[in-house]
């Protein structure tokens, strides 16, 4: 055991957060290990199986979460939906990692040229193209980031798509911890942790944007 791990040898929130970002060090570098997933891990989670972390992700197929961070089966509990929205089967998601698989960490991840943020910042503009009904539901938080950070700026300049991503994934975490008294009750405890972070597509790098709770 060690001085991260709590007494029942559970990795901590911070203990998991940095086997993520070391994880990302490695896939950065060009230097991944591939860990985890050859034959005998296979049989090793046979009926049973220890996440490390719940990811909730965007779907866009260049966020493949095991690569991007390095890890193996059974590392990550991973839930992905375009543009990365909350919903209550997300929410039911994440809180069977948590009450269940008693993961210690939520990683909330979004990523630069996000195809949801930028429907959602031509759908508020005066020449907006019409979107698919479904399409237009699904948008429809990143939507409000969009008024939001409209807001904070001049409403003639040009939204930065960069500032409409941070902003919509801020709201994405506060949204699972005001939305689950599950989780808001772990991150308490101290046996829980959030954090939301952003993945740059050409350098591969994954940069923590807001944490809650102790990830550090």
């Amino acid at each position: 055991m060690t001085a991260d791990s709590s007494s029942s040898g559970k990795l901590t929130p911070a203990a998991a957060w940095r086997e993520m970002i070391q994880g990302n060090g490695r896939f950065i570098a060009g230097e991944p290990r591939h860990p985890r997933q050859d034959v005998d891990r296979r049989g090793e989670l046979i009926g049973t199986q220890f996440p490390k972390a719940a990811l909730f992700g965007c779907s866009d197929s260049r966020l493949a979460a095991e690569i991007i961070f390095d890890m193996g089966l059974g590392d990550l509990f991973v839930i992905r939906n375009a543009g990365q929205i909350v919903s209550a089967p997300v929410i039911g998601s994440i809180e069977y990692a948590v009450a269940i698989l008693n993961v210690p960490l939520i990683v909330v991840l979004g990523h630069d040229e996000c195809g949801a943020v930028a429907a959602a910042i031509a759908s508020e503009g005066p020449d907006a193209p019409s979107i698919p009904p479904h399409i237009r539901e699904l948008i429809e938080p990143v939507t409000r980031a969009v008024v939001k950070v409209r807001e904070r700026t001049l409403k003639e300049s040009p939204l930065d798509a960069a500032e409409v991503g941070r902003e919509h994934l801020r709201r994405t975490v506060a949204a699972l911890v005001e939305s689950s008294e599950l989780i808001s009750e772990a991150i308490a405890a101290g046996t829980l942790a959030i954090v939301g972070a952003n993945y740059k597509l050409l350098e591969g790098q994954v940069v923590s944007d807001v944490t809650v709770g102790n990830a550090r």
